[in-house]
């Protein structure tokens, strides 16, 4: 075990200064030290803010998506709405990179636990591979931190629950970044169909593109300089290092990523809930089918086809891998009503609503919807979402962790049906499949200590 080194006197690199990596190593606070996790009552909790209380916040995972959220937190930071106090990272390069895009006075570092450690910290922002989604929110809500987390919310359902019981017992918001359900096209679409632009939806389809297949394997080696890979792994089980595996790739691999319909569906499951005013229909069917790659290590449906059935109301939500194509882009859905239909192509954020949704004029006695708009910016809006709900203390944001999880189970439920080989019938409210021991023992999975919930 590396003896821990400390992290509270070394200061990060200065604004714009291009290191060696081995000096930025020598000067940032990322030692591999063995913590442990404690509660709340251990670290102490953060007071939920006031109105004009500017938020400090860590950044935990800054490739891809993280990166975005650095740039939208550091809009809020010019506002003074908010201060970055850390950024982390298990990559080098990636933290190199936050590092010198950050003010200075911000601190790297290569494992999160010693951002959860820090009692000035208000909220975190959790944009780490799918598998770390739920053990580090777990974590920070325990030391009473607010949390932003990428979609989807988990792996498996029993993470999700996992999830919502420790942002409940620390009375803390959780957001989970699936954005359209603030942003502006989504927003038109959902308020047109609640009220009718189509009549009754019955049914709800679903296209994208497939998932890849790894038709050229490579073998196993020693992993990167620049990578931590133990902890890149964290609560996964060890393996060797295959390029096979990360960064963007971990999405094509089960336990890590899920497939297409884990990672885009979140985005569009996210949305159609809210549109057919779904998000208490906790119960219902699945049954899925697909084909899967032969050869590699990328395990998850390259085309899909799952069905879903609700009742009460009845109607049906259909996951199609590439499915029916009815818009022009890469992707989208289809409200089938009995008065026509309506399409929204990817999932109303970064593509605009369809025109008859834009145009929809609200009838009389019509159901409006919520929605922030304090930035044009889907992905700021949906930020600030979360801010307000911290704030005020008595909503839950837009995406509450607990619709995260609904969500998250109907990706996850889809991709364990076309595991077995079969219809599953799932109890909502029990978090149960109804009559078949064996899927519900797929609903969990081990985690590798120290990184459990």
């Amino acid at each position: 075990m590396r003896k821990r080194s400390s992290i509270r006197d070394s200061q990060p690199p200065a604004r714009g200064l291009r290191q060696t990596r081995r000096q930025f190593l020598r000067t940032s606070a990322v030692a591999l030290g063995a913590l442990q996790i404690l509660p709340s009552r251990v670290f102490g909790t953060v007071e939920n803010p006031g109105a004009s209380h500017r938020f400090t916040v860590a950044h935990i995972g800054v490739g891809g998506m993280g990166m975005t959220h650095v740039q939208n937190m550091l809009r809020f930071e010019k506002e003074d709405k908010v201060r970055i106090a850390a950024v982390c990272d298990v990559d080098e390069n990636r933290l190199e990179a936050a590092i010198n895009n950050c003010a200075p006075g911000v601190t790297p570092y290569r494992d999160y636990r010693y951002i959860l450690e820090r009692k000035d910290i208000d909220a975190v922002i959790i944009a780490t591979p799918d598998h770390w989604h739920a053990v580090q929110t777990v974590h920070a809500c325990q030391t009473g931190k607010h949390v932003y987390v990428e979609k989807p919310a988990s792996v498996t359902v029993r993470e999700g629950q996992a999830m919502v019981d420790a942002a409940r017992a620390a009375n803390v918001s959780v957001q989970v970044g699936a954005q359209a359900r603030t942003a502006l096209g989504a927003w038109q679409t959902c308020r047109a169909i609640r009220n009718g632009i189509v009549g009754k939806v019955k049914k709800v389809t679903c296209w994208h593109y497939a998932s890849p297949a790894d038709d050229n394997p490579v073998p196993d080696s020693e992993p990167p300089e620049w990578l931590d890979w133990d902890l890149w792994l964290g609560p996964l089980p060890w393996r060797p290092y295959n390029k096979r595996y990360c960064p963007g790739t971990f999405r094509w691999i089960m336990e890590s990523g899920g497939g297409q319909i884990r990672d885009r569906g979140a985005h569009q499951f996210s949305t159609i809930l809210w549109c057919m005013n779904a998000d208490h229909q906790t119960s219902f069917t699945v049954e899925a089918t697909g084909t899967v790659p032969m050869k590699g290590l990328w395990d998850t449906a390259i085309d899909m086809r799952v069905i879903y059935q609700f009742k009460n109301p009845d109607w049906t939500l259909e996951w199609g891998q590439p499915g029916n194509k009815v818009g022009k882009l890469e992707f989208g859905n289809v409200f089938w009503g009995e008065h026509g239909h309506l399409v929204l192509e990817w999932e109303g954020g970064y593509k605009p609503a369809n025109p008859e949704a834009i145009n929809f004029q609200m009838p009389p006695g019509g159901q409006e919807v919520y929605r922030t708009a304090e930035y044009e910016d889907f992905n700021m809006n949906h930020k600030a979402d979360w801010f307000k709900s911290i704030r005020e203390g008595h909503h839950r944001p837009a995406v509450d962790i607990e619709i995260g999880h609904r969500v998250a189970t109907l990706c996850n439920l889809g991709n364990l049906s076309m595991i077995l080989g079969r219809k599953l019938v799932w109890d909502g409210k029990k978090q149960e499949v109804v009559g078949d021991a064996a899927a519900n023992r797929m609903l969990s999975r081990p985690q590798r200590y120290p990184y459990v919930i």
